[in-house]
């Protein structure tokens, strides 16, 4: 006589569940020019689109960034250091209140430079 059906174990349908379970699904949106980008590593590195987008998210998050606030000690002392330089190099001509604001404007940094500082924090308008 046969085998009980109770002894064939019921293997379930689809597709077999993953040990440690499913990694959640997110779906986003990028720009043409970005998706290009991607595509271009992906070729380069011989790997899919899926598999390009996680590997750039983990590098991503794990590249630290090298830009620091600098200490306001040393940032007190530059500004000293740079004092004194643009004092040597003043007009001595032009009325004190003059040479005051030049000094200022120079210590501050020209508009042109403040633009582009990563490791300054942004001023909210």
């Amino acid at each position: 006589m046969g085998k009980s059906i109770s002894v064939y174990k019921n293997k379930g349908r689809g597709r077999p569940k993953r040990e440690g379970g499913v990694d959640p699904m997110i779906s986003t949106r990028f720009p043409k020019d970005t998706v290009g980008a991607i595509e271009a590593w992906a070729v380069k590195n011989n790997l899919g689109r899926s598999e390009a987008i996680r590997r750039l998210v983990v590098l991503g998050l794990t590249v630290r960034s090298n830009a620091k606030q600098p200490l306001p000690a040393h940032a007190a002392r530059a500004k000293e250091l740079a004092r004194t330089a643009i004092d040597k190099m003043a007009d001595t001509t032009a009325p004190p209140e003059v040479q005051e604001q030049r000094r200022r404007r120079l210590t501050k940094r020209p508009m042109e430079f403040r633009e582009g500082r990563v490791d300054q924090p942004s001023k909210r308008k």
